[in-house]
């Protein structure tokens, strides 16, 4: 009976990893069938917002890297002190200090209050570990230009052969937590991530009023959606380097949060990160142990399946495996987060975390 029950449990996965294939195959079909997109005909200018809070030094390369989109751009960095960028030429500083809980909301706020701009251009909001290109902001540009609300990039780690790169890599271009999976497979709000994101006026009015959510990101999609409006994702992803330095243990720390954060806005999909995002590990623990062939087959069709996802999503060559290792640091990310409860430490202050995000500084 517990084999059976275990082999249904695989059955589910695999065909929730079908489901997710199919999806992407509908889309890219009609994505060639549609009007092409990253043409930026009017080559509309471009606010491009950079909230930063004690940049690294890869952040500050990215920071300073020039940007080759063809129309007006007006690049400004939002921080506390003027960064020392390596290349820096065409980027401006805007001095800002934000009193409220989510720093990167407060900056941005200050911004759209202060800076004076062209009521045609187009505001993105891009975080400082993303190296921004012309490809990016074009695709965010061409969404918000289709009509959507609020835009936003999958985030694209870069190949890094450590483990705490191939974890990070395995997570967010090959698993089933990739945005691009996640886009196809929303019910409701769109799952969206906040480091590259394209503002409509209606984004721009909501946003201001998340200083104090963690997770803004993921509320203002609620929000919009609530409202009726379309939230994207765009077809360009953000590319993301990765520091060489970075641990497990780090790792495993920001994906914790982030699982907090989910938590707090989504929780009746919570359940689902060991269910259906990453079950494989534990499935395969269960085979070995109960010895069930029907379970063994079961099993074969999830792995290959998402073997499949996987290949798919990250287009090199060669079969890719890193998934492998994403599945076992979603799961150990979901059960720090129980530990955790709704205390969550943001940049150095302790905060509780409650419904929709909302942080309530020193709370128990």
């Amino acid at each position: 009976m517990v084999s059976w029950l275990v082999t249904a449990w695989a059955l589910c996965a695999a065909a929730f990893t079908g489901v997710a294939l199919c999806r992407l195959a509908a889309r890219d079909r009609r994505r060639a069938a549609g009007t092409p997109r990253l043409s930026t005909r009017q080559f509309a200018p471009v606010l491009l917002l950079r909230p930063v809070d004690a940049p690294t030094p890869l952040e500050l390369e990215n920071l300073g890297a020039p940007v080759d989109y063809p129309g007006p751009l007006t690049h400004v960095v939002l921080s506390t002190s003027r960064p020392r960028l390596k290349v820096s030429a065409g980027v401006q500083w805007l001095s800002s200090d934000p009193p409220g809980h989510n720093r990167k909301v407060g900056h941005l706020s200050h911004a759209l209050a202060t800076l004076p701009r062209d009521p045609a251009a187009v505001v993105l909001a891009v975080d400082a570990d993303v190296r921004v290109d012309g490809a990016l902001v074009a695709a965010l540009v061409d969404e918000l230009h289709a009509g959507a609300a609020l835009t936003a990039a999958a985030p694209r780690p870069a190949v890094l052969e450590t483990l705490a790169g191939r974890m990070v890599r395995g997570l967010l271009v090959q698993s089933h937590h990739s945005f691009e999976a996640l886009d196809v497979m929303s019910a409701g709000a769109r799952a969206v991530c906040g480091k590259a994101v394209g503002l409509s006026a209606e984004a721009q009015a909501e946003l201001v009023k998340l200083g104090d959510c963690l997770g803004e990101d993921l509320e203002l999609s609620q929000v919009l959606h609530r409202r009726g409006l379309a939230v994207s994702l765009a077809r360009a992803p953000a590319h993301v380097p990765q520091a060489a330095g970075s641990t497990p243990r780090a790792v495993l720390e920001r994906f914790a949060r982030w699982m907090q954060v989910l938590r707090a806005h989504r929780p009746a999909l919570f359940p689902s990160v060991p269910l259906l995002f990453a079950p494989t590990p534990v499935l395969m623990v269960l085979a070995a142990w109960l010895a069930a062939a029907h379970l063994a087959v079961a099993l074969c069709a999830l792995v290959g399946l998402r073997l499949a996802l996987a290949n798919r999503l990250d287009g090199r060559p060669g079969l890719r495996f890193e998934w492998l290792l994403a599945e076992p640091l979603l799961w150990a990310a979901w059960l720090e987060s129980l530990r955790r409860g709704r205390i969550v430490t943001w940049r150095g202050r302790t905060f509780a975390l409650e419904k929709g995000g909302r942080m309530v500084e020193g709370a128990a």
